[in-house]
């Protein structure tokens, strides 16, 4: 079954950052950042580890000294991910992590973080994209609300979407007018709103590809529901080449988060997802039960399939449809849908093995993806 919504994705450049391409119709990649010391190698490079079990795509790591910048080599050297230097304040330790390189050659670092509201202004700004220049590795232009240039505080009065975005501009014209175009933007708040702003407003201004974010965004609750909001918001206006969900404490849970908003989003859908219907006093079969088997069932599964498990018949049997295999039950027994056309009867002690016997037959039908690869067809299709 298919909707009709289409959200067309924002045109960007494309950005190599260590064989991750960013933007253009490239996946929408999950980052995240390491809460380690970064000159503990051992102990960033364990987080970093548990990190890419998750499913972590592209990781950060915080360079503020001279032993971090040696640290990255060792990390570099022991890891797969793409690693990004995140320099603030010292625009030295960019220089060297620039020039920083493993003992087989390789440069210890992807992709620099630079936030130009603390990099000691324009000429230091401009040694930096020199140097990255020269040496083929791309910059993300991270512009924060919290930490905004003085002289955009002074023309605006307070760090509005038009001096965000006005701090990413001047940055992008500097750098353009170095020869320099391997550019990501993030243009950070911890006010939704104000995020949601920012990024539309970028986005009809220029065509580098942007990183995804609610800063400061809290404890792992709310801070999830706060991301979910922001970050869904900004998918849904086509924009973003990667995401972080920022959270309080350990990084990990940050990834499974950040794939349910693009999943949610319909933005990158790479495993199965199931709808069920809220608990109501209409419900008379142990949905929470069933639903919580398919689940865990098809944890494995890696093909973008849409399962509606519905426990009554007032909205059942017109949801059911909608999926790609629905189940519309009541009073102890179902129907299982299969793109909207009824396929067999079940009882309701059969009812998970039954489905999942029609789930294995839809992937024999549907090949699935390779690693981070993007569904290209889905529900709602993917901006391209």
């Amino acid at each position: 079954m298919a909707y009709s919504t289409v959200v067309v994705r924002h045109k960007t450049r494309e950005v190599n950052v260590g064989g991750r391409v960013v933007g253009g119709e490239n996946p929408i990649w999950v980052q995240s950042m390491t809460t380690t010391n970064t000159f503990d190698a051992e102990a960033t490079i364990a987080q970093i580890l548990r990190l890419e079990e998750a499913g972590c795509e592209i990781v950060r790591v915080t360079v503020p000294k001279k032993e971090d910048v040696e640290a990255c080599r060792l990390i570099k050297a022991r890891t797969n991910l793409p690693v990004i230097a995140d320099i603030h304040y010292d625009y030295r330790m960019a220089l060297a992590c620039l020039d920083a390189k493993t003992d087989d050659g390789r440069p210890a670092v992807d992709k620099i973080r630079i936030n130009p509201g603390n990099i000691g202004g324009e000429e230091r700004f401009k040694e930096v994209v020199r140097k990255a220049r020269d040496k083929g590795i791309p910059m993300r232009v991270g512009v924060n609300s919290g930490s905004l240039e003085k002289d955009l505080i002074e023309k605006y009065g307070y760090p509005c979407p038009e001096a965000m975005v006005e701090s990413a501009l001047r940055s992008i014209e500097t750098a353009e007018s170095l020869g320099y175009r391997d550019i990501i933007v993030s243009l950070k708040a911890s006010h939704v709103p104000t995020a949601v702003e920012c990024y539309t407003l970028y986005a009809s201004k220029c065509d580098y590809p942007t990183h995804v974010g609610i800063t400061e965004a809290g404890s792992k609750e709310y801070g999830t529901l706060k991301s979910a909001a922001g970050i869904g918001a900004i998918l849904l206006r086509g924009i973003g080449d990667t995401i972080r969900v920022s959270l309080l404490g350990d990084p990990v849970p940050e990834i499974a988060a950040g794939f349910d908003i693009l999943r949610a989003c319909d933005r990158r859908v790479n495993r199965p997802e199931v709808v069920a219907c809220p608990t109501c006093g209409r419900l008379d079969i142990d949905l929470e039960r069933i639903v919580a088997e398919v689940e865990a069932k098809m944890a494995h599964l890696t093909n973008p399939i849409r399962i509606s498990i519905l426990g009554c018949l007032v909205n059942g049997f017109g949801e059911a449809k909608e999926a790609d295999l629905g189940i519309a039950a009541g009073s102890g027994k179902g129907i299982i849908f299969k793109r909207g056309v009824p396929i067999r009867h079940v009882k309701e002690e059969e009812m998970v093995a039954a489905l999942l016997e029609e789930v294995g037959r839809f992937d024999e039908e549907t090949p699935a993806l390779k690693p981070h690869q993007e569904k290209k067809k889905t529900l709602l299709p993917v901006l391209g």
